[in-house]
């Protein structure tokens, strides 16, 4: 990690207010220059970033890369990894090797340790406490994602004035003891890591003569978890028959049916398909209203429907992909895929590319938000029926994290029902990612655009040694109601990722083609926090 410089430890001026948000692309440009500001003397092809290194970082890992603004103007950042050293976590490294040559690729989501790939200041807010800022939100990030610990090569700064009078290991153990100041590791050891080693050929710098310190700070509210290699996730996917009902209680009860037979099962995720609950208007009194009147009538069930689920998940211990429900939000008619967390929390997934029957029959309109949500087994993503058709959405998903997109369908035909599965199963594929599809059978006469249907819900994976032949995992029989249930181990995906028969995540042309996404949620809010994390900077901190 590339220290902090500084001239003084006395604040240049009171302390500002500062910013703490992601990393997004348009910042590149800006990054690129400050790095050139901070770090004049380093060689440029071990320190500086170009503008592929940082695309790289925020594809790999955005919620890593923090910056530090005032009044709109980046100030200050930390670049972080996650790696897995396994049982011999202070073994010797150098920079480029830690960092696959500044690019990230080595970034392992499954393993324990935070790496600090860099941290820098304008040189005209040193001394103004923006670093210990940048230190406290790292280890914020270290604890939020449950690692066991964060390391760092932090290069001896001050080194080479000493050089001829001691060794590395000299050097640091006075500054240590505070006989030496050094401007990098002096503010790292007040900032409560504790060095571990020396690097040597850590990285090009004539300041150390290439010489770092291997620093460590252990996560205390760490808990010892299941990580890559046996992290199993179970799915059961409710192959959903359509039929009468004559109230809210039946279909109340066909729901918990499946819901309790996947909590046997032992699944950890139960997954229903896209409007199931159209079911409703087939109760007596919504028979054979006009389309657009019956979806109204429908959308007005939505609390009642959010708190069945929310119920279920809770009272079964199960995260439930809710298939999809219409829901009026600010005026506007959207078929959205409640997410429900065993507490009976939810969140809200809306379709964002519409069908012509939805749009003709029942004015629904598409969503604008499209994100992954952590789950205590896996990250996951959901794309409704129409939208695994659309190549960008998955590979939105998959960048941001996505280990298992969940694609619940409905499909009138086999025509359809085709659609909908080659593009999941190339999903799959193309991004390397579990993709788990169900959708609804059987006829419901009474309801407008729901007289019949196609469906077989199928499990996709990877097409590699790691995972099963011809990359399918499991397949229901077609229009047969049943529950489908399958492990995942999100071991082998990873391990498909880095080293599979190919690699495409790995491969992309990004010199050639660019994805760029533009949703209402706000970029910037760093990763559990209420938006942007504003913070008053400590007026006397001696440090950067």
């Amino acid at each position: 990690m590339r220290g902090l410089n500084k001239s003084n430890n006395v604040p240049k001026e009171p302390a500002p207010t500062v910013t703490l948000r992601q990393a997004r692309e348009a910042d590149i440009p800006e990054l690129v220059e400050l790095n050139k500001v901070c770090f004049p003397a380093m060689a440029e092809e071990d320190v500086v970033w170009d503008p592929a290194h940082l695309r790289s970082h925020m594809r790999l890992f955005p919620q890593g890369q923090i910056l530090a603004e005032q009044d709109g103007r980046i100030v200050g950042g930390i670049s972080s990894l996650i790696v897995d050293f396994g049982d011999n976590p202070y073994r010797a490294h150098t920079y480029s090797g830690i960092t696959d040559g500044g690019f990230f690729h080595n970034h392992d989501p499954q393993g324990d340790t935070l790496y600090g790939a860099d941290v820098f200041v304008h040189p005209d807010m040193r001394g103004q406490g923006v670093g210990h800022l940048l230190y406290e939100a790292r280890r914020e990030l270290c604890q939020r994602l449950n690692l066991r610990r964060i390391l760092a090569g932090g290069r001896l700064h001050g080194y080479s004035k000493h050089a001829d009078k001691m060794p590395p290991e000299e050097y640091v153990r006075q500054v240590e003891n505070g006989d030496l100041q050094d401007l990098v590791l002096s503010f790292q050891l007040r900032e409560g890591f504790v060095v571990r080693g020396i690097l040597r050929h850590y990285i090009t710098d004539p300041n150390s003569l290439d010489n770092a310190s291997l620093i460590e700070w252990l996560n205390p509210a760490y808990e010892e978890v299941e990580r890559a290699d046996g992290r199993k996730v179970r799915v059961a996917c409710v192959q959903y028959q359509m039929r009468r009902v004559e109230t809210f209680a039946d279909f109340a009860d066909q729901t918990e049916y499946f819901v309790e037979t996947a909590m046997d099962y032992r699944a950890d995720f139960v997954v229903f398909p896209e409007f199931f609950s159209v079911q409703l208007l087939s109760q007596p009194e919504l028979r054979n209203l006009p389309a657009l009147e019956g979806i109204e009538k429908l959308s007005e069930l939505a609390d009642d429907f959010l708190a069945l689920m929310s119920r279920l998940a809770s009272e079964y211990g199960i995260h439930i992909i809710a298939g999809s429900h219409p829901i009026k939000r600010n005026g506007v008619m959207e078929n959205c895929c409640p997410l429900v967390f065993p507490d009976g929390s939810y969140e809200l997934q809306p379709k964002l590319h519409i069908t012509p029957s939805e749009k003709r029959y029942w004015g629904i309109t598409g969503g604008n938000t499209l994100k992954v949500f952590q789950t205590p087994k896996a990250r996951v993503g959901i794309l409704i029926c129409y939208d695994s058709e659309f190549p960008e959405a998955a590979r939105h998903l998959t960048d941001n994290g996505a280990e298992i997109i969940f694609v619940p369908y409905c499909t009138d035909d086999r025509q359809g029902y085709q659609r909908v599965r080659v593009c999941s199963q190339a999903r799959a594929v193309e991004n390397q990612v579990y993709v788990v599809t169900t959708g609804v059978i059987g006829n419901l006469p009474s309801v407008p655009a729901m007289d019949i249907h196609y469906g077989r819900a199928g499990i996709f994976s990877p097409s590699d040694f790691e995972h099963s032949r011809d990359g399918i995992k499991a397949e229901g029989d077609s229009n047969v109601e049943m529950l489908l249930v399958s492990d995942l181990d999100i071991g082998d995906l990873y391990r498909s990722r880095h080293a599979g028969s190919v690699t495409p995540m790995l491969d992309r042309r990004r010199d050639l083609f660019s994805l760029q996404a533009h949703f209402a949620d706000d970029p910037d809010a760093l990763p559990g926090k209420p938006g942007k994390l504003r913070v008053r900077a400590p007026e006397h901190d001696a440090e950067d």
